[in-house]
């Protein structure tokens, strides 16, 4: 009996322990298991790692996007500073063919001294009336000036505007194309005046401000030679303000009036290009 009670005893003590032994995973299992998490966070760095690849690539992608579009605007940079090289050297070959006409026509004028005396042509000049003579003074303001002296002062006043813009000094020559405009609103040399002027403000990014000029320009002096170029850079001054509607209006009137013209062809240009800027603005 009292094996027989023993053995019970035994049994009940190894039966948990078999159960407890049984439920717990082996060795292999559970190496298993490891290399389960293993292969699953390996799988989680290869994604991770994919990724990364991709987001370089198209970072590369878009890099050279921007570098294809810096080269473009570079570009059209140049293309604008070699047309207004263009533009600047025409000016100056109409300009220099118009001096030889002016000084001609001044140096026509003859003094009444001479006509009456033809000895005297070709002596020295009389000695000019000094401040110790007051009616001889007097006299000489009452003198009535010459239209070749006026042109030729003129023309002075504007060339020494233009130098100061062909030297990169664009404020010099704003504040002296200002000052010819309201000394000689009526030259014939004020609509070119008007554009240089609207030009200097144009180069500096000064958009609204040229803009003004430009419009100016062509409220005051609708039948001058400088109304296609004035309504080209009006265009463009919307264009850079992204007024894009107004500044289409513009190309479209300057490519319906003056068809075939090469300001007509830079409108066509620049016209193309507002649909992008506009998309993106």
């Amino acid at each position: 009996m009292a094996i027989l009670m023993a053995a019970a005893l035994s049994a009940a003590i190894l039966v948990p322990g078999l159960a407890q032994a049984q439920s717990r995973p082996s060795l292999a299992e559970q190496v298993q298991q490891v290399q389960m998490q293993l292969q699953s966070a390996q799988q989680g760095t290869l994604s991770l790692l994919n990724r990364i690849d991709t987001l370089e690539q198209e970072s590369r992608a878009q890099q050279g996007q921007i570098e294809l579009l810096q080269h473009r605007i570079d570009q059209l940079e140049q293309q604008q500073k070699d047309q207004y090289l263009v533009l600047d050297a025409r000016l100056r070959k109409l300009e220099q063919s118009a001096v030889p006409a002016a000084t001609a026509a001044s140096s026509a004028v003859v003094p009444a001294a001479a006509v009456n005396d033809p000895a005297s042509i070709g002596a020295p000049a009389p000695a000019q009336p000094t401040a110790a003579t007051p009616a001889a003074s007097s006299a000489a303001a009452r003198a009535p000036v010459t239209p070749a002296a006026q042109a030729a002062e003129q023309q002075t006043a504007y060339d020494g505007a233009f130098a100061f813009l062909r030297n990169g000094d664009y404020a010099e020559a704003a504040r002296r194309f200002r000052a010819f405009l309201l000394q000689y609103p009526h030259a014939s040399l004020a609509p070119n005046a008007a554009y240089w002027l609207g030009e200097s403000y144009y180069v500096t990014g000064n958009y609204q401000v040229a803009l003004d000029t430009f419009h100016r320009l062509l409220t005051q002096y609708p039948q001058s030679d400088k109304t296609r170029a004035a309504l080209l850079k009006l265009g463009y001054c919307q264009f850079e303000l992204k007024q894009y509607a107004t500044a289409s209006s513009t190309f479209n009137q300057l490519i319906a009036t003056y068809p075939g013209t090469e300001e007509a062809h830079l409108a066509a240009d620049r016209l193309r290009a507002i649909p992008q800027q506009s998309s993106g603005g």
